[in-house]
């Protein structure tokens, strides 16, 4: 090797150590950023000519790289919206809400919160995509494999919700000591699906022995609680009880009431009115009236609910996310799928924690959290930096030494250089 390739090969080994101080510094300067991936440098020997001729020279080159496959360390946080694989994958995310389908970039930073438009947007300004579902969590795409059927998670597109009663539990005690003959009246809730609240009224009469009848009134609107606002049926229900004061039967069994022509414009109604278990004591019950006046006092518990406002959002492990409102009523809204490649390590590094895809990386499968390859997702987490500090301050210890004795070699070969300068002379 000539002096003219000793220096060559010295400024090659300085830019080859400045390259990996940049990687030092990059790497210590993101210790802190969510699911930042240490880069790591590579350096490699480059021969040209045969060796041992006097013709060869060598010189070094430094590449880089991220060990994509690496999982940081995940940390409990106190946003609902902060979500953090646990294994395997990306969150599909997008740099602008419209994009679809190839456009899409991929992501382990999944620091969401909503923008000001209602978006989930991570820290690095990405949206994040999921497949829109009904309000039991099913997906309504029926090919979940498909990019295109991806959109981003807008909360504003949710408006507030009511929800129809269903089923109404009923728990009292009819006065086994009342005669043949005697009525008491009681009332329910019950409310349509625009959330309007109507009363109906409830006549029970003693039949006989151990046997009452139920007559159901024509709903009236609870705001004024006397304008009819639908039709009840049935509108007569038998009860009878054993003979130690358990429900034995309800005719019709169940009672399933059904309410049309709804005054509101409201959906017709279908109620399951739930007055116990046969021959238990956990609805109805017929025992002797602790006072000297006899009442029926009774409990309800229904699940409808009155108009509510979006009050918030949670995301659980599986992905789903669900909005919760003000009025106790929560519905699924969209899907969270895990973005996996067969080779992670051959996506296209686009900015800070953003990655495309390419041939290198393989074929992108959509997958549900925990599902196939797919990690798990973390509700309320955040993965960390796969940055050591105390490692990197030993690579750049190495750096420097590496550098400083490279210049000694330029030094030398300039100082070589003058002296056959002076020798010609």
């Amino acid at each position: 090797m000539s002096l003219s390739s000793a220096l060559s090969t010295a400024v090659s080994g300085l830019t080859a150590q400045s390259i990996a101080l940049s990687a030092i510094s990059e790497n210590i300067a993101n210790s802190s950023t969510t699911a930042y991936k240490t880069t790591e440098v590579s350096f490699q020997s480059l021969v040209s000519g045969a060796m041992g001729s006097n013709t060869s020279t060598s010189s070094v080159v430094a590449k880089t790289s991220q060990a994509l496959n690496v999982t940081g360390t995940i940390a409990s946080t106190s946003v609902a919206t902060n979500i953090a694989i646990d294994g395997s994958g990306y969150f599909v995310v997008a740099g602008d809400p419209g994009d679809t389908g190839s456009d899409l970039v991929y992501s382990r930073n999944g620091s969401f919160s909503t923008d000001a438009d209602g978006y989930l947007v991570n820290s690095e300004g990405y949206y994040l995509m999921g497949f829109p579902t009904d309000a039991d969590g099913n997906i309504l795409s029926s090919n979940t494999s498909d990019l295109t059927s991806l959109s981003a998670i807008n909360l504003d597109s949710i408006s507030g919700t009511a929800k129809a009663t269903s089923t109404v539990t009923m728990a009292a005690n009819l006065p086994a000591d009342a005669t043949t003959g005697q009525t008491f009246t009681t009332s329910m809730e019950v409310i349509d699906s625009l959330g309007v609240s109507h009363t109906v009224g409830q006549s029970w009469t003693k039949t006989g022995d151990n046997t009452w009848s139920l007559t159901l009134s024509d709903p009236v609107l609870t705001k004024d609680g006397t304008t009819t606002s639908g039709t009840i049926s049935p509108s007569t229900v038998t009860v009878t009880f054993n003979s130690d004061g358990s429900l034995a039967t309800t005719d019709p069994s169940p009672v399933a009431i059904g309410i049309t022509g709804l005054s509101t414009g409201a959906a017709d109604s279908a109620i399951t009115l739930d007055l116990g278990d046969a021959g238990g004591t956990d609805g109805l019950t017929q025992f002797a009236s602790t006072s000297s006046t006899l009442s029926i006092s009774p409990t309800f518990e229904q699940d409808g609910a009155n108009y509510g406002e979006l009050s918030g959002i949670t995301i659980d492990e599986s992905g789903l996310v669900t909005a919760n409102f003000d009025n106790g009523v929560s519905l699924a809204i969209y899907q969270i799928p895990v973005a996996t490649f067969s080779n992670p390590g051959g996506l296209t590094h686009v900015t800070g924690t953003i990655y495309d895809e390419n041939t290198n990386a393989g074929q992108v499968h959509l997958n549900l959290p925990g599902e196939g390859n797919a990690g798990s997702l973390v509700a309320s987490a955040l993965e960390g930096s796969t940055t050591d500090i105390a490692t990197e301050f030993n690579k750049m210890i190495i750096a420097q030494q590496a550098y400083s004795a490279a210049s000694q070699v330029i030094s030398a070969s300039s100082d070589m250089f003058d002296t056959l300068i002076q020798a010609v002379r």
